[in-house]
């Protein structure tokens, strides 16, 4: 990484720090999603264990895209996204340094969060590796999916929900295949690879496009 993204990278996790961290809220709201369900659906372990991959993907899904409407509104509103614009740093990479900054300060914390909350669902070991293993590779599709919506809803007030209502159908292949490969880590008819490799090839297909139509966005509310 070039030094102008470094020092991006950097200040992206200061500025988190100082506005009291998006981990640990994001980690917050996973744990309360993943709380309630039993409350919900009921005590029973086995049917528990049985949905607990989907439950903690859905949970992680809804805690990732938290705060994800603010990635460049900030920048928006003190000026700093003209400047990134006119630098001579292309606008992909520095859409794709603010993700992986948003990344390791949300979902690192939810992947390592996520194999003890699934205790809390009866699921098994080997299930709680296919979970952890799954969300490491699916959740930064779902983080640049995620700037996607946040460049076309920067500078919007109450730009959130329809970020939401625009990525959320986005992301169900990633959320169909990650529950998938969850779920065949502790034993199926499908192997867990099948899965597994389709949901890395969706991160990877993200990672080549996503920077592009979120820079796309951006460019187009600056003219």
């Amino acid at each position: 990484m070039s030094s102008p993204l470094a020092a991006l990278f950097g200040r992206e996790l200061r500025i988190a720090r100082s506005v009291g961290g998006g981990g640990a809220m994001g980690v917050v709201f996973f744990l309360i999603l993943v709380s309630l369900t039993p409350f919900a659906i009921g005590p029973d372990l086995n049917l528990l264990s049985r949905i607990g991959p989907a439950i903690l993907w859905i949970a992680a899904l809804l805690s990732t895209l938290l705060g994800l409407d603010r990635l460049f509104q900030a920048d928006a509103d003190d000026g700093s996204l003209d400047l990134f614009i006119m630098s001579s740093t292309p606008l992909e990479l520095v859409v794709l340094t603010k993700c992986a900054a948003h990344w390791t300060l949300t979902a690192l914390p939810l992947i390592a969060a996520a194999p003890l909350l699934g205790l809390t669902l009866g699921m098994e070991p080997a299930a709680l590796a296919g979970v952890a293993a799954s969300l490491l590779a699916g959740t930064p599709a779902l983080t640049l999916l995620g700037a996607i919506g946040a460049g076309l809803t920067a500078g919007l007030r109450r730009g959130g929900l329809l970020m939401a209502v625009l990525i959320l159908p986005l992301t169900t292949p990633i959320l169909i295949f990650g529950v998938a490969s969850a779920s065949a880590a502790s034993g199926g008819t499908v192997p867990f690879h099948t899965p597994f490799l389709i949901l890395c090839g969706l991160s990877l297909m993200a990672v080549a496009g996503a920077p592009f139509a979120a820079a796309a966005a951006l460019r187009a509310r600056e003219a």
